[in-house]
């Protein structure tokens, strides 16, 4: 038998406009170190904006595609989501970083009345639907939260702390549970996996421990 597939879901490449690359780098570690083999994916499309990461001001008339952004993190090896079924994959995991709620959400902008970007939902229900499991880290719970509202599904979700984003997601009919910055919280019923990341994480290892237990858990299930 060959490795277990993960498909990840990238946003782009910085946490202000994109994925958030510490995040994004130690999911990839974890999956490998896992055993699994990672399949890096995004949406060809143009980011929302694009942020200069040194003064964290928007770069006006500046534009850049998600997709491309992201293969910088995948070092080349990455698909358009469009072409990613999950019948392709045996698991999901979205690293976090405001791109997960600008470009593959418009959720910084509307809150829990944004939209998903169909591809991106159209593989969160199908895995849901297939009873596959999937992660979720950072700010993307919440992307998920809205992904399953209205469905009759309620997912226990964590973004870390209780603040104005977990009540967002509990309006958009989840549940909201605490949680560590190095720990996780697993919905079994709904094999979706959820972990705070850099939302509470303050540096790099931290969130990096988060991040594989969070693919142990998902690897689990697979």
């Amino acid at each position: 038998m060959g490795k277990k597939k993960i498909g990840v879901i990238l946003s782009g490449c910085g946490v202000y406009d994109g994925s958030e690359i510490h995040e994004a780098v130690a999911t990839l570690l974890a999956i490998e170190r896992a055993g699994a083999e990672a399949v890096c994916m995004a949406p060809n499309v143009d980011q929302m904006h694009v942020i200069n990461h040194l003064t964290g001001e928007e770069m006006k008339g500046e534009k850049r595609n998600v997709l491309v952004e992201a293969a910088r993190i995948a070092r080349g090896k990455i698909k358009d989501i469009r072409e990613v079924s999950a019948a392709d994959l045996d698991g999901l995991f979205i690293p976090g970083g405001f791109g997960a709620a600008k470009n593959l959400s418009d959720f910084a902008v509307t809150g829990e009345n944004c939209k998903v970007h169909p591809e991106v939902a159209r593989l969160v229900k199908d895995f849901r639907q297939k009873n596959k499991p999937q992660a979720a880290v950072c700010i993307s719970p919440a992307m998920v939260a809205k992904v399953f509202d209205g469905s009759g599904i309620h997912p226990t979700l964590t973004i870390g702390g209780t603040n104005e984003f977990s009540q967002k997601i509990e309006k958009m009919g989840s549940k909201h549970q605490e949680c560590p910055t190095r720990d996780c919280v697993v919905d079994r019923e709904n094999k979706i996996i959820s972990g705070p990341a850099y939302m509470t994480g303050q540096n790099i290892a931290e969130v990096a421990d988060g991040i594989a237990k969070a693919v142990q858990e998902l690897v689990r299930m697979l």
